[in-house]
C-alpha cells in the first residue's frame, strides 16, 4: 500500500486518548501546530489536565473517552498498553465513527475479534498497524519482493521486551510482525517459539511462505537493533533496514485519514487480527 494523499481531507475533530505515547506528540505538532493537513484538528484528550495534556493546549481535556463524543468526529485510540484499547475505542466504535487504534489492536485474541466484531455491527470504520507497515523502506521491501521469484521465506528482526509494563512482547513486537505478515498474507499456521539469550525467535508458515520474526532485548542502557526485513524469493533476495524518519508517526496518520476520506479501511478484519494472533502464541509460549 502505498501512502494515503490527504490534500483533500474533510474537516475532522480528532480526539485522542493515551497521550503518555510519544506518537501523540507528533500527530499533535502535524495537526495543530504545523497545520500540515488543513480542517484536520485535534480537539480532545482524554486522561485529565495531566501536564502532558495541558502542554499540548488541546481545547478539550477530559477524564474519560466518553466525554469526546460530543464534540469529536473520530478517535486515536494511542495507549501504550494495548489492554486498554478495546474499552477505550467502545465508545465511538458504538456511535459508528472512525477509530484509529495505534499499535497494537489489542494485547488478547478475544480483545481484538471484540473490537472488530463492534466495529463490523455499527458499520464504524476501524484500523490498527504498526507504522512501520507503511514506511519507505518497507514500501521499497514490498516493492523489491516483487521482483525476486516467488516468494519463499521472510525475516523480520526489531527490538521487543517481553518484560515490558506496556503489555510484553506486543508493546514492540507488533512493529516486526506486522511487516512480516504484510510480506506473507497467506494464511498463518503453527507458530513456533524458542528462547536464546536475550532473544525470542518464532517461526511460522504464512500460506507457502516460512516466515522468522527475531526478537532481540535491548541491553540495561536502552541500547537496540535496528529494524531489519530480508524477503527470499526463488530467484532473488531482497533486504532493507527499516528507518524511522522524524515524520514516521505521519505516515500511520495519513493512512487514517485516507480511510476517513475514502470511507475504505485499508486492512481488513483478518488482517488486523493476525499479527495479535502470532504475538499471543509467543506470549504464550513464553
Amino acid at each position: 500500500m502505498t501512502r494515503v494523499s490527504t490534500k483533500n481531507v474533510r474537516p475532522m475533530r480528532i480526539g485522542i486518548v493515551g497521550s503518555e505515547n510519544t506518537h501523540v506528540g507528533h500527530i499533535v505538532h502535524c495537526l495543530n501546530r504545523e497545520r500540515a493537513r488543513p480542517g484536520v484538528e485535534v480537539v480532545g484528550l482524554a486522561g485529565g489536565a495531566t501536564d502532558r495534556n495541558l502542554a499540548a493546549a488541546i481545547p478539550h481535556l477530559v477524564d474519560r473517552v466518553e466525554e469526546m463524543v460530543e464534540f469529536a468526529d473520530a478517535l486515536i485510540v494511542a495507549d501504550r498498553h494495548g489492554g486498554l484499547h478495546r474499552a477505550h475505542a467502545r465508545p465511538f466504535l458504538q456511535l459508528g465513527r472512525p477509530v484509529w487504534i495505534d499499535k497494537p489492536l489489542a494485547c488478547d485474541v478475544a480483545d481484538a475479534r471484540a473490537i472488530i466484531d463492534l466495529a463490523a455491527a455499527s458499520g464504524a470504520l476501524l484500523t490498527s498497524y504498526s507504522t512501520l507497515r507503511h514506511l519507505p523502506d518497507t514500501e521499497d521491501l514490498v516493492r523489491d519482493a516483487g521482483t525476486i521469484g516467488e516468494l519463499q521465506a521472510v525475516v523480520v528482526s526489531g527490538p521487543a521486551d517481553p518484560s515490558s509494563e506496556y503489555g510484553g512482547i506486543f508493546f514492540y513486537g507488533i512493529h516486526m510482525v506486522d511487516v512480516a505478515l504484510r510480506l506473507a498474507p497467506g494464511p498463518l499456521g503453527p507458530i513456533r517459539v524458542e528462547r536464546a539469550g536475550a532473544t525470542v525467535v518464532a517461526t511460522a508458515v504464512a500460506g507457502d511462505v516460512h516466515v522468522t520474526v527475531n526478537f532481540v532485548r535491548p541491553d540495561g542502557d536502552g541500547n537496540h537493533i535496528p529494524f531489519h526485513a530480508v524477503a527470499v524469493g526463488r530467484t532473488g533476495i531482497a533486504v532493507r533496514e527499516i528507518g524511522t524518519p522524524g515524520n514516521y508517526v505521519e505516515y500511520g496518520l495519513d493512512v487514517f485519514l485516507g480511510m476517513a476520506h475514502s470511507g475504505q479501511a485499508p486492512l481488513t478484519g483478518g488482517e488486523m487480527l493476525r499479527p495479535i494472533e502470532f504475538l499471543a502464541s509467543v506470549r504464550d509460549a513464553l
